[in-house]
């Protein structure tokens, strides 16, 4: 994303009460910064599980979302999605997260037919607390399952095995889900073809109506990306893992609606839906970004200072931008060809206008198949999803 001008924080609070959305309907996104350990490829904004930590956490959220819901535009939005990421967000008790829920009914509205999300860990849910969730106005649980090696599990970091992740889709669906995602991830050092083909076939077996699949990227925040991990495999061999799993996902009747994400029939994931359409969303928690109007907005990273910020009144937004229209555009029509819907042809022939060195190279696209016309709109193949960070950074 392109960076604009940053503003220190009295500034950027007031920047968020003084551009009020253009929609009606928003989403709204709930960071929960713990993690029980910290795995190596994770570059999220985390904070360890600490004894105490968790309660200042809730009373600062309730702080966040009440300044939130008493700014002048609050009552004429309505909250459509709202996913709870993290962190660990499943490290939340029914009880603690029934009180967020409560609170953000309070301050703003909720859609009768809101899709609810919570991010859950295998080891760290039970059917009784699934059940509590679900009683607390949860409808869809994602669960970062990664892989069913149970020596790979350990390397990653991770506290479950495959026993345990199985475990916990079953306690899902005992609890009631019936809209249940499992992430994996592919591209993992020592992971050969096949045995990642073991853990996709296992895992659409358990009948998921969502699945969310990401090529491992060291991105810089990460340990890994810091200290090296060996045994990566080559890019052929993640190639192959990619069309495995376009392959076994159709195969199972799963349309590849995003880059990595994989749907039944009218299961798509709403809130995710909402970046990908470049639509608009609060955001509360340490570090968590939201987006109203044309202003993006970030908050306080550390869970402290953004603790000791909400306790003296104030929003907890660290920094800000205001998007150009130019940005705005360029955001648009790349987070929509990252969709199997595409984007309208008008988008990309404006883009292109004006420039016709990149308009050859997108010909040179439309020509090997990446890129092509559906109705009016233009939208990538599957092999252009594969490649498609090489169109982006070009159209950026």
């Amino acid at each position: 994303m392109a960076i604009g001008e940053l503003h220190p924080v009295a500034r950027a609070g007031a920047l968020l009460a003084d551009n009020p959305p253009a929609s009606e309907s928003l989403g709204f996104y709930v960071h929960v910064p713990f993690c029980a350990q910290r795995c190596g490829y994770c570059s999220f904004n985390t904070a360890p599980l600490e004894d105490g930590a968790i309660a200042p956490y809730l009373a600062a959220l309730e702080r966040e979302l009440d300044l939130l819901g008493g700014l002048a535009w609050a009552p004429r939005v309505r909250i459509a999605t709202v996913f709870f990421g993290g962190g660990t967000p499943s490290l939340l008790a029914a009880a603690e997260l029934a009180a967020v829920l409560e609170r953000l009914r309070a301050r703003f509205e909720l859609a009768p037919d809101a899709e609810v999300t919570v991010e859950c860990n295998p080891e760290s849910v039970t059917r009784a607390k699934l059940e509590g969730y679900r009683a607390a106005g949860v409808t869809r649980l994602s669960l970062g399952v990664q892989s069913l090696d149970d020596a790979l599990l350990l390397r990653l970091g991770r506290l479950h095995d495959a026993r345990g992740a199985r475990a916990a889709f079953a306690a899902a669906r005992e609890a009631g889900f019936a809209n249940v995602s499992v992430d994996l991830m592919y591209g993992l050092p020592g992971l050969d073809a096949d045995g990642f083909a073991g853990t996709l076939e296992a895992v659409l077996g358990w009948e998921p109506e969502h699945l969310s699949a990401y090529a491992l990227t060291l991105d810089a925040g990460s340990r890994w990306a810091a200290a090296g991990v060996p045994g990566l495999p080559p890019e052929d061999l993640v190639v192959e893992q990619y069309w495995r799993l376009a392959r076994a996902a159709a195969a199972r009747g799963f349309e590849h609606y995003e880059i990595s994400n994989y749907a039944r029939p009218g299961f798509r994931a709403r809130h995710n839906l909402t970046y990908w359409r470049a639509a608009e969303y609060l955001a509360v928690g340490p570090g968590a970004c939201g987006f109203v109007d044309r202003l993006r907005y970030t908050n306080i990273r550390a869970t402290p200072r953004w603790v000791e910020t909400l306790e003296r009144g104030a929003l907890p937004v660290d920094a800000s931008e205001i998007l150009t229209p130019r940005q705005r555009r360029a955001e648009r029509l790349i987070l929509g060809l990252r969709t199997a819907d595409g984007v309208p042809r008008a988008w990309l022939e404006a883009r292109l206008a004006g420039d016709p060195p990149l308009g050859r190279r997108v010909e040179a696209w439309r020509a090997r198949g990446l890129l092509g016309d559906a109705g009016d709109r233009v939208r990538l193949s599957e092999e252009g999803f594969l490649l498609s960070d090489a169109l982006f950074v070009e159209l950026l």
